[in-house]
C-alpha cells in the first residue's frame, strides 16, 4: 500500500515538474498555457537570419574578376568574363537548390553590370564601384528606417516570424530592434563604405578582392552576433522574446 500511494505520489510531481518547465500554470481546475523567456523565445538571431551560404555565392564573382585580371596581364576583359562566368555558375547551383527565380537573376545582374562599368571606364577597380553605392545607399535606407520608427531589421525578421507588423506595437521590442539596426548600419555598412572607399580611391584592385571577401560573410556573421546580443540586452528579462510580441491593448 504504502509502496503505491509513493508511486502515486511520485508521478504527480514529475507532471507538475514537466507543466511547469513548460510554462503551464494551473489555474481554478484550469490548464492554460502562457509564453515564458525560454531559451526559444530569446532564440539566436543567425539562427533566424543564417545568409552564410549566400554571403558567399556573392563574394565568388569578384574574386573570380580579380584573379582573371591578374593572370591575363591586368586584362579587364578576361576579368570581367572570369567574373560573369563564374556569376553564372553560381546562378545555376542556386536554382538547382531552389532559390527564388528573381533573386538569382537579380544578383546575376549585378555582376554584369560591374563588369561593365570596369570594362566602359577601363579602370578595373571600378567593378567595385556598384558595391561601394549598393553599401552607402543601403545605410542611407537603414539609418532612415529607424528615424521612422520602422527598423529594418525587425522588418525583416517580423517577416520571418509571421509576425506582419505586430512587432511594433510592442514598445520594448521596437526600441530593441531599433537599437539592433544601428549596429547594421555602423558595423556593416558603413565599414565597407570606408574601406571600399578609401581602396577604390587609391586603386588597390588586389586589395578590394580580398576586402570584398573578408567583408562579406565574416562580417556579416559578427553583425548578426552583435546584434543579436544588443537586440536581447535591450529586452527586459521577463520579456518572453521575439516570437511573442507584447503588444499594447487598444484602451490603454
Amino acid at each position: 500500500m504504502r509502496r503505491k500511494r509513493f508511486r502515486h505520489i511520485y508521478r504527480c510531481a514529475r507532471y507538475r515538474g514537466a507543466l511547469s518547465r513548460r510554462g503551464v500554470v494551473r489555474q481554478a481546475g484550469d490548464v492554460t498555457e502562457r509564453p515564458t523567456p525560454d531559451a526559444a523565445g530569446r532564440e539566436s538571431l543567425g539562427t533566424l537570419l543564417g545568409g552564410r551560404r549566400g554571403a558567399i555565392d556573392a563574394s565568388l564573382p569578384p574574386l573570380a574578376f580579380v584573379v582573371g585580371w591578374l593572370i591575363s596581364d591586368r586584362s579587364i576583359a578576361w576579368g570581367a568574363f572570369a567574373a560573369i562566368a563564374v556569376g553564372v555558375l553560381v546562378a545555376v547551383e542556386r536554382l538547382v537548390r531552389g532559390k527564388r527565380v528573381g533573386a538569382v537573376v537579380l544578383s546575376l545582374a549585378a555582376v554584369v553590370l560591374a563588369a561593365y562599368i570596369a570594362l566602359y571606364t577601363g579602370r578595373p577597380e571600378d567593378f567595385f564601384l556598384l558595391q561601394l553605392f549598393s553599401n552607402a545607399a543601403s545605410a542611407l535606407v537603414w539609418a532612415l528606417s529607424i528615424v521612422l520608427r520602422w527598423p529594418l531589421l525587425g522588418v525583416v525578421v517580423g517577416t520571418l516570424l509571421g509576425q506582419k507588423t505586430r512587432w511594433r506595437r510592442d514598445p520594448e521590442l521596437l526600441r530593441a530592434y531599433s537599437l539592433a539596426s544601428w549596429v547594421w548600419v555602423f558595423g556593416q555598412y558603413t565599414v565597407r563604405v570606408v574601406v571600399f572607399g578609401l581602396l577604390w580611391w587609391s586603386g588597390h584592385v588586389v586589395a578590394l578582392g580580398i576586402a570584398r571577401t573578408v567583408l562579406t560573410w565574416p562580417l556579416v556573421a559578427l553583425t548578426i552576433a552583435v546584434s543579436g546580443w544588443v537586440l536581447h540586452r535591450a529586452l527586459p528579462d521577463d520579456h518572453p522574446g521575439l516570437r511573442h510580441p507584447q503588444e499594447l491593448s487598444r484602451t490603454s
